[in-house]
């Protein structure tokens, strides 16, 4: 305390505390430009504010639906919505890399004068719904996200959740936010045009979610396996739906929304996975290298004594009727140690990898037996896998 102040600052102690609450929809149709479907027609509730639409469009939709941005104009003038001219970018991993996507949007923004009160509609892949989720997540502080996940895995995990990203430096999204979208609008028919790898890569994740939350919608995956390996409607639109629903659980009741500590149940499988999308070179989707990571940690738990034998082999069994090539050059190239290294940094300094404790039952650990994961690497390499996935009942 100064002799010209005799106020004293150190007794000053303000604690800011507050708290907001998220809502949004996540909705399932089918034709969602067909003018008589009103899905989201209801979602522009400030129709009297006169807001503006920016369509962002995978270029692997737009190649695949031509006839979808003719739809989706009729749709929303029909409704007598201003739908600004679209942008078409990059489909897949590639957009997550390309410096010049975040600019293209923010362009767009300034010119069109795209404010808070209006939306930009993202219809993509998950890496794309990442990157424009975090475009419009930065722009503005936040302009209305309506998501259009437009394959599997972007409908039961990427797509309904509160992450946003791109990539930096090759690092696997390095840069993003935590930002709920203003909606998300799950169009089965936009599943139609997917080729079956990335069908099948889909899958994956809600196996995950399966393995550490519910050991009955494992039973229903593992039963319905063979209609999965085949894509049947009503047995992938369960499975999309249940995954789904199982995301949005996590993330409303996990009490970590935004992954303030350092678990991250619903990264199962994903230590190796982010790290093997990177060693090839991409060639790998996500989902693929997910497949990769929850063989590689299942058969680490049973090797732990965490899981049956026989719930390992019911794990590897579905990964393999449905298609998964499990053993990928990439393994070879994948350092175990390095890999956690950066996943620890990753989760910001403190290690913590999911485990299976039981089908339905995950659990986490803040170490990892480094020559024990290697061998569990090494026997998705050997003959010893291809016992581990004889057919059981």
């Amino acid at each position: 305390m100064t002799q010209n102040n005799p106020f004293d600052y150190s007794s000053v102690n303000i604690r800011q505390q507050f708290q907001v609450s998220y809502d949004y929809p996540v909705l399932f149709t089918r034709q969602s430009f067909n003018v008589s479907n009103d899905t989201l027609f209801k979602l522009i509730d400030n129709l009297h504010e006169s807001p503006k639409l920016l369509p962002v469009i995978d270029s692997e939709v737009a190649k695949h639906q031509p006839e979808l941005i003719a739809q989706l104009k009729n749709y929303y003038k029909t409704h007598q919505i201003p739908v600004l001219p679209e942008i078409i970018i990059q489909g897949g991993e590639a957009c997550k890399n390309d410096e010049l996507l975040l600019d293209t949007i923010y362009q767009a923004v300034e010119t069109h004068a795209i404010d808070r009160h209006s939306y930009i509609l993202v219809i993509g892949g998950g890496a794309v719904v990442d990157a424009v989720g975090f475009a419009a997540a930065t722009a503005h502080r936040g302009i209305r996200l309506i998501r259009m996940p437009s394959t599997v895995l972007g409908q039961n995990d990427a797509g309904v959740g509160v992450k946003n990203a791109i990539n930096y430096h090759k690092r696997k999204n390095y840069l993003g936010t935590f930002v709920p979208p203003f909606a998300v609008v799950n169009d089965f028919d936009l599943l139609d045009s997917l080729s079956n790898r990335d069908k099948r890569s889909g899958i994956s994740e809600a196996i995950k979610v399966a393995l550490i939350k519910d050991q009955r919608f494992f039973n229903e995956l593992y039963q319905a396996r063979h209609l999965l390996a085949q894509f049947e409607d009503v047995s992938m639109e369960n499975m999309i739906i249940k995954g789904a629903k199982w995301h949005l659980n996590h993330i409303a009741n996990s009490g970590d929304a935004f992954e303030y500590g350092s678990a991250r149940p619903l990264d199962f499988g994903h230590w190796s996975a982010h790290k093997l999308e990177e060693l090839s070179n991409n060639e790998l989707r996500h989902g693929e290298a997910v497949a990769i990571g929850i063989a590689m940690d299942s058969i680490y738990s049973f090797k732990l004594g965490y899981l049956s034998e026989h719930e390992l082999k019911q794990i590897l069994s579905l990964l393999d009727v449905l298609g998964f090539e499990l053993n990928h050059p990439a393994l070879r190239k994948l350092n175990v140690e390095q890999a956690l290294n950066e996943f620890k940094e990753h989760l910001g300094g403190r290690l913590c990898i999911t485990l299976l404790n039981g089908i339905g039952k995950g659990f986490e650990v803040n170490e990892i037996d480094i020559q024990i994961m290697a061998d569990s690497v090494k026997c998705i390499q050997s003959e010893q896998y291809c016992q581990l996935i004889e057919q059981v009942a």
